[in-house]
Order: structure tokens, then sequence, then C-alpha cells
């Protein structure tokens, strides 16, 4: 057992020796988490930058003589190898990921025939946080749309004072703000799992410097163009599945409408003064229509929401996340 540990103990050292940056460091990372969820990765690095130049800083601070590469070795031993944490982090994958994904898999794993397939749907937590996802996705839409053309209009126009240039990267910061609650909305309703943390930008760094780190990152100006595309998407969600449950909720609803109610004028038509009329049968019919096309709308709601969760998956994480 002994000899294990020092084994082990030999192989970190050498894992260490061979890093002599935080950006080695990260790469190392990344190659470890090769195959991960890009979200996963995304925090991972995040958090392992963050910690590791804070560490490295007081490092500095407490021990001024100590050289950089001592310093990077002392953090990464108390954070642990590029290994240690992939593993760490592969783990939390398992345990935490979207509870809607995991509902859903299971739902698709118990399918038998067509009909439980088709009814099964009403069963499905996915299906039903699509349908809230395109209800929410017109005022999200609007609100995206109007902070990202707004913002961009007005900070590019004062550009040519002095308050342009903070006032532009104060903006640019808020764009990535919006992609992290539209991340945590998309995985809560959609499933899909999201980044909980932004991606890294160093404190310490002076507004120049993190003003052209943020302006060069293709994850903000991705992050900004899906808040732009928000809106006609979202018009086009909230209208097809309003239409559809209207459609469905008013076959289900005309024979107590008609019938019961004889409300004659609300389900006849009334052409040169004479009101048509469906025959009471063909009203006793339309429920059964009704619960069809709702069933129908919940798998139409479930696929675009698939869609739009590998389109938003595509869009708000950082490309160096995703392989």
């Amino acid at each position: 057992m002994r000899q294990r540990q020092r084994y082990d103990g030999f192989c970190i050292q050498g894992v260490l020796s061979m890093i002599k940056t935080i950006k080695e460091y990260l790469h190392q990372l990344r190659k470890e988490l090769r195959g991960s969820d890009s979200a996963i990765v995304q925090d991972a690095l995040s958090d392992a930058e963050e910690h590791l130049r804070d560490a490295y800083n007081n490092a500095i601070t407490i021990y001024p003589s100590i050289s950089d590469a001592d310093a990077i070795m002392q953090v990464i031993e108390e954070y642990g190898t590029p290994e240690e944490v992939a593993a760490g982090y592969r783990d939390i994958e398992v345990r935490t990921s979207p509870a809607l994904a995991q509902r859903v898999k299971r739902y698709e794993e118990k399918k038998r025939s067509s009909w439980p397939r088709f009814f099964g749907v009403w069963a499905d937590s996915g299906a039903w946080g699509s349908v809230i996802y395109m209800i929410l996705s017109l005022a999200t839409g609007i609100a995206y749309f109007t902070w990202a053309v707004t913002g961009l209009s007005v900070s590019a126009g004062l550009l040519v004072l002095i308050i342009g240039l903070p006032l532009f990267a104060l903006f640019l910061l808020s764009i990535r703000g919006l992609a992290l609650i539209e991340g945590r909305i998309v995985e809560g309703l959609l499933g899909v799992r999201m980044p909980n943390r932004p991606a890294f930008t160093d404190k310490r760094q002076g507004w120049w410097d993190r003003f052209k780190s943020i302006f060069t990152d293709g994850h903000t100006w991705s992050s900004m163009l899906y808040m732009i595309m928000h809106l006609p998407m979202g018009i086009f969600y909230f209208t097809l599945i309003i239409t559809l449950i209207g459609v469905s909720l008013w076959g289900v609803a005309l024979p107590i409408l008609q019938v019961l109610l004889n409300l004659n004028e609300v389900t006849g038509i009334r052409v040169h003064g004479i009101l048509y009329q469906l025959p009471d049968w063909v009203t006793f019919i339309t429920p059964v229509i009704g619960f069809l096309v709702f069933t129908a709308t919940m798998h139409v709601a479930k696929r675009i929401g698939c869609w739009h969760g590998s389109v938003a998956k595509s869009m708000l994480v950082r490309r160096d996340s995703q392989g």
C-alpha cells in the first residue's frame, strides 16, 4: 500500500512538473473533459481559472520571493490535478443532470408501441416544459430584443464620448448575464444542461484588458445574436402554441357551449340572417378531435423544445467548451 501511495505521489508530481502556467493547466483540464457536456466543461474551466488565479495572486502576495513555477505548483497541489478535477466534475454531471431530462429519458425507455407513445406525452414533463417555454418566449423575446438593440445602438452611439467605452463594456457584460439567465430557463423548462457559471473574467485585470477579452470573445457576440433572434422565434412559438391550444380547447368546449348552454350565436355562423350550426351529433365528436389535437400539440411542442435547446446550447455556451 505504501509503495502504491508513493507511486501515486510520484505520478502527481510528474503531472505537476509538466504544467508551468495556468493556461497549460486549463488546456490539460479541457483535454481530460473531452467528451463531457459542453456546459460542464465551461463550468469546470471557469471554476478552475478563478480559483487558480486567485490562489496564485495570494501566493505571490504572501511569499514575494517565491518563483512562478513554485507558486503554480503550490496552487495546483491544493486544487488537484486536471485528471482529479475532471473526474469530480463527471461525477457531478451524473448526479446533478437536469431533472426534466432524466424524466424524459426514463419515459423514452418505457415506450413500447405507437399508441402509448402518442398518449404518453401527457405524462412527459419535457413536453409540458416546452409548452410553458413557448408561451413565455414572446415576453422573453421582446425583453431580450429590446435590451440588445437599444443597448447596442445607445452604447455604440456614445463611443465618441469618454463614457462611451465603459458603457459599451457594461452592456456587453449585461449580455453575458442575460445569456446565463436564459440558460437557467432553458435548463429548467427544456431539460437541456446549460452552464451554471458565466465565462470567467479576471477581476484583477484593468478595465481595458477586461473589455478587450470580452469584446474579442465570440461567446459575447453569439449570445447577442441569440437575444436578437429570440424575438422572431418567440413570436412564432407563441402564435403556434396559442393557436393550436385554442383550436383544441374550442373543440372540447363546443358541445358545452352549443348543446348544454344553448349559446347558438357563439358557436354558429350567421350568413344573410341565417344561423348555421353543426348538427348535435357532430358536436359530440369535436371533444375527441380537440383532445387529439391537444395531444399532437404536445408532441409538436416537445420537438420544438428539443430543437430550440440545441440552438441555445450552440449559441450560449463558449466555443472552447464545445470541443
